[in-house]
């Protein structure tokens, strides 16, 4: 049989169907070979493709209920929710409510308004008995055996201090040591295995990334409030003290009065900085609030453990950031860093040869953008450490080695001095001893410590202080106010001039020296 193409050709139609059957089925198996080839790789692409998904955004399956992960799917829906249950339950436990009780002096309540009254009869007055001031904050606890750090605005001026911990139990705490240079403090109470937070880093922290605020705010306990961290190394000039530093994180985590000196976490539950200020015009949160990073309260709170005083390295220059002003006035080539505008005499800066007009850009490598972050590189740092600055010096690049000295311009440790270290007892003058002295007020040493500094100095008990270094003493919290200021000084010879006088009315003077 012949079949003929109605167009082209004619062809023996039985002689090649044989041929035709095994190329359509030639063609057919190739077919199917690539469906099965494309299906393949298909399935295989969606796989990988939700399991790169879930890496990425951190999903929660079925089988990984345990993993620390922020994000989590919740029923059918397709949006991730954030989970910050890991972190909360890993910090609440270790903050703690801190409470204190201030006395307040005495005062005299006037009977009379009426001038003419004082006049002819004089003025009658009554005491009124002290009254005690109370204060709310916050604290963490930082070791199972009771340490715990709270901001020094907490604590500041208190007479008493107690510590209430999540689960209710109260504690009176002692004040181990305090910084106002970084509004840090830190309290000891008698407890132990004691919930606490892991130290994370700080440094690690980047703008955007969820932060929690765990505190006391308007005595509420165990608060946990979530934002993001919206800048690093904030300064905002709060701090009222001579040496201050201030680096703060800046958070929109709500913040209010009793958060001072909680916990700033980060999702893993670790500590990253202690909750100190917010900004705000009403005294309420606004907006912002700001945390000391844990990188320099954990220097600050080693050393107040164990010195009692934070050993603070010195570079010894004034600085400034630098400004687009600044650059066209010094023909500065950059915005990053810090200007130096004078060096210290006898500086760790001056004897490594830094020079007024160098802009510090580097610390170890440390990158520095400004003023802040500057300060906030060698708070890490002790007296006798050796560091190496990177500076621009008419705009080339130098390192250089400089070894930090203290504020007396050397690199021993210095050890804090208060009241109790000056070998003597001490009580505020009675009313009867005021008549007959014709003072007003001031201090009597009421006993003195065998080789104790006063009596070393030749000091007798009874003896009656008027002023120490030219300020009138009129209750036993100046003395402490007095001692701080000589310790906190830039001056190398730590010296008290007490001036006074005994009982019999002889006047005496002695100069005791607080490093002796």
């Amino acid at each position: 049989m012949k079949f003929c193409h109605s167009f082209l050709f004619c062809t023996d139609f039985e002689k090649n169907s044989s041929k035709l059957k095994k190329l359509i089925y030639m063609n057919a198996t190739n077919l199917l070979k690539r469906g099965a080839l494309v299906v393949l790789i298909s399935i295989v692409s969606a796989i990988l493709t939700v399991l790169v998904y879930a890496k990425s955004t951190n999903v929660t399956f079925k089988g990984q209920e345990n993993n620390p992960s922020v994000f989590k799917y919740v029923g059918n829906s397709s949006s991730p929710t954030y989970d910050f249950t890991l972190a909360a339950e890993l910090s609440v436990n270790a903050v703690v409510h801190v409470k204190t009780k201030t006395i307040q002096k005495q005062q005299s309540l006037l009977f009379s308004q009426d001038p003419f009254f004082d006049y002819f009869f004089g003025q009658p007055r009554m005491q009124q008995p002290p009254q005690p001031v109370m204060g709310s904050g916050s604290g963490v606890i930082i070791s199972n055996d009771g340490y715990i750090v709270t901001n020094n605005h907490v604590i500041s001026n208190a007479d008493e201090i107690e510590v209430v911990l999540n689960d209710k139990r109260t504690f009176t705490a002692t004040l181990v040591g305090k910084d106002p240079n970084t509004d840090i403090a830190l309290l000891k109470i008698d407890a132990d295995d004691l919930s606490l937070i892991k130290f994370g880093n700080s440094d690690d922290l980047k703008v955007g990334e969820w932060v929690l605020a765990v505190g006391n705010p308007f005595n509420l306990t165990s608060t946990v409030t979530a934002g993001i961290v919206s800048a690093k190394a904030r300064n905002i000039n709060i701090i009222n003290a001579e040496m201050k530093i201030e680096s703060f994180i800046q958070t929109d985590a709500a913040v209010n009065p009793g958060n001072s000196g909680g916990a700033l976490v980060n999702t893993r539950g670790e500590l990253v900085g202690i909750n100190t200020a917010i900004a705000s015009q009403t005294g309420s949160y606004a907006g912002y609030s700001f945390a000391i990073p844990v990188s320099i309260v954990s220097k600050v709170v080693a050393d107040l453990k164990e010195f009692g005083e934070v050993q603070r390295a010195i570079l010894g220059v004034s600085i400034s950031d630098i400004t687009d002003e600044l650059t066209k006035e010094k023909n500065i080539k950059t915005l990053e860093g810090a200007y130096v505008r004078e060096v210290a005499d006898n500086s760790a800066a001056k004897e490594a040869g830094i020079k007024e007009g160098d802009i510090i850009i580097g610390v170890n490598e440390i990158k520095i953008k400004s003023v802040s972050e500057l300060t906030e590189q060698i708070a890490r740092y002790s007296p006798g450490d050796k560091i190496t600055v990177t500076i621009l010096r008419d705009n080339n690049q130098k390192k250089v080695a400089i070894e930090l000295k203290n504020k007396k311009g050397s690199i021993d440790k210095i050890k804090s001095v208060g009241v109790q270290d000056l070998g003597a007892s001490f009580e505020e003058i009675s009313d009867k001893q005021i008549g007959k002295l014709i003072i007003k007020s001031a201090v009597q040493v009421v006993a003195l410590t065998k080789n104790g500094k006063f009596e070393k100095a030749g000091m007798q008990k009874d003896f009656i202080i008027l002023k120490i270094n030219n300020k009138f003493i009129k209750e036993v919290a100046d003395i402490d106010l007095v001692v701080k200021a000589v310790e906190n000084s830039m001056d190398k010879d730590n010296v008290l001039f007490i001036s006074g006088i005994y009982p019999n009315g002889k006047s005496a003077y002695y100069a005791i020296n607080l490093q002796e």
